[in-house]
């Protein structure tokens, strides 16, 4: 019973989507490193990374059944569906966040001072949509502590302002597919009364505000090139960045968000895991 659980909860918090962020750690922590960090670091981010996104999408879950339960879209949730029980849900919370401080503890002291604020950061997103039009930019927020945190992991300090401005890509390009996403629940968040671009703007100029926000996330990819200069393989993780940003909203219109789910998912998991293999291989290759 208990593995059906951990199996249903690992697939209620989509585990696998952990690769939307963990490819910009890594890439934080081999430019922190210039070049490979420890096996020792490698190890203990990663563990960090799982635990802290564990805990921030099965307490997501926990903090939005109610919504969950009414919205056609999410209603087959583990929770409002009774797969899982509530109270299973928080003991899976409680051992992730145990998880995600003790690989802090494991990296160094300003890691462990700071992993409060980032844990904070991703419970409080769970409210946002209560209460303010920001949540996606707060969403963007929570995952774009994961490289400047590898980098402060590998370094122990912040010392250049590159991991910050790899924090800038992720927060803008994460608030940019949240818009997007967001779409699908213009109705309901609406009636709901909740807070989001779709709800307050509509549909279609949600589109532009998205890509204003991926326009803003390359504009960021560049100059990180240029504050770096790492050479040609990272020209062509610009490059590819920006094709894969302006191929997914080819993929979306306002009348038809039937292929959003291959924008969301597909395209955005291949966007972090390029700009890790271009600028991650330049760096190796520099050095």
């Amino acid at each position: 019973m208990i593995l059906t659980n951990i199996r249903t909860t690992l697939e209620m918090v989509k585990i696998e989507h952990t690769l939307f962020a963990l490819p910009f750690a890594f890439l934080g922590a081999v430019l922190a490193a210039r070049g490979l960090p420890t096996a020792w670091q490698i190890v203990w981010i990663s563990v960090a990374m799982v635990g802290a996104r564990s805990t921030a999408m099965a307490f997501n879950r926990i903090a939005d059944k109610d919504y969950d339960a009414r919205n056609p879209r999410t209603k087959m949730r583990a929770i409002p569906a009774g797969v899982l029980s509530v109270g299973f849900a928080w003991m899976f919370v409680a051992v992730s966040a145990a998880i995600f401080f003790l690989a802090a503890a494991m990296l160094n002291r300003l890691t462990l001072i700071l992993s409060p604020v980032a844990l904070a950061s991703v419970v409080l997103y769970s409210y946002t949509k209560r209460w303010t039009l920001l949540s996606h930019l707060i969403l963007g927020w929570c995952l774009a502590i994961a490289p400047t945190g590898a980098w402060i992991a590998v370094r122990g300090t912040i010392d250049s302002p590159v991991p910050l401005l790899l924090s800038l890509v992720v927060m803008l390009w994460t608030a940019g597919f949240d818009v997007l996403y967001s779409c699908q629940d213009y109705e309901f968040d609406r009636r709901e009364g909740l807070y989001s671009i779709p709800a307050r703007f509509g549909i279609a100029r949600s589109l532009w505000i998205s890509r204003s926000l991926h326009t803003g996330a390359f504009a960021a990819v560049v100059a990180l090139y240029f504050l770096t200069n790492l050479g040609m393989l990272a020209v062509v993780g610009v490059v590819a960045t920006g094709s894969l940003l302006i191929y997914q909203h080819t993929l979306v219109r306002a009348d038809d968000l039937s292929r959003l789910n291959a924008a969301f998912f597909t395209t955005n998991a291949f966007v972090s895991v390029i700009l890790f293999l271009t600028f991650g291989g330049a760096l190796l290759i520099h050095h």
